[in-house]
């Protein structure tokens, strides 16, 4: 009988934990499978993000199904994944993905939650490597803009091209620029040591290429490796 309550107590303080830690892996792994089903979708609409914007951005950061809940005042929260270039400068494959959290705020009259995609283009070398060491504020620590959607970027203003950020959204089947100013960035690196089983930050798995990419990160990794597998920005520009 003892033996009995022994193996319950255990299987309590020991068992709970462990499936609710590899319940917890399987949810970070199918929202990075949803990642890479996103940003395909995305990038296969006709007017989508243009070509040459993607050739130019040193990361991608991808938010599958950020809901915003509202009634007077706003507020979103998302989870997704983080990709960049490899290498000092930024030219080489694209990397594991870190994963990161959004967390913004919206006044106005809002009643009602939907459930929004949203894809962030990071265009330099600066903007890049704030994410990766910190909580970056859009508008404030970096400078964001609505990205302009079609075959090129021709139309787009000085401002949108000089932006750190680009970012677009996807809801009810439109697809758009959208400012995401006053929302912040972040890795998570909670989410991070669980995918990854160590304490790792979104620097090392990125830029130091600490981990391979994990097989529900490879449709999004190999999608991009294939949409643009160089990095055409100025090269002067990628050694800020």
């Amino acid at each position: 009988m003892r033996t009995l309550k022994a193996l319950v107590v255990a299987l309590l303080f020991f068992g709970l934990p462990a499936a609710s830690s590899a319940d917890d892996r399987q949810k970070i792994n199918d929202r990075l499978e949803n990642c890479g089903s996103v940003l395909k979708e995305i990038m296969d609409i006709p007017d989508d993000i243009p070509q040459d914007l993607i050739d130019k951005a040193e990361c991608v950061i991808v938010y599958p199904s950020v809901v915003k809940a509202a009634f007077i005042v706003g507020a979103s929260y998302g989870r997704g994944a983080m990709t960049c270039r490899t290498g000092e400068h930024f030219t080489g494959p694209w990397s594991a993905p870190s994963m990161m959290a959004l967390e913004g705020g919206s006044f106005g009259f809002q009643i009602g939650g939907q459930a929004t995609d949203f894809v962030l283009l990071v265009m330099n070398p600066r903007g890049a490597r704030s994410i990766l060491n910190s909580k970056v504020k859009l508008g404030a620590d970096a400078s964001a803009a609505a990205g302009p959607k079609g075959r090129d970027a021709s139309a787009a203003t000085d401002a949108t091209l000089r932006a750190e950020i680009l970012s677009y959204s996807r809801a009810r089947g439109l697809f758009a620029g959208v400012s995401l100013e006053g929302s912040t960035v972040r890795p998570d690196n909670g989410d991070n040591e669980r995918l990854y089983g160590k304490k790792l930050d979104a620097e090392a798995i990125i830029s130091k290429g600490a981990v391979a990419v994990p097989p529900s990160a490879q449709k999004m990794v190999a999608y991009l490796n294939q949409k643009s597998p160089k990095n055409l920005s100025d090269p002067a520009s990628l050694k800020e």
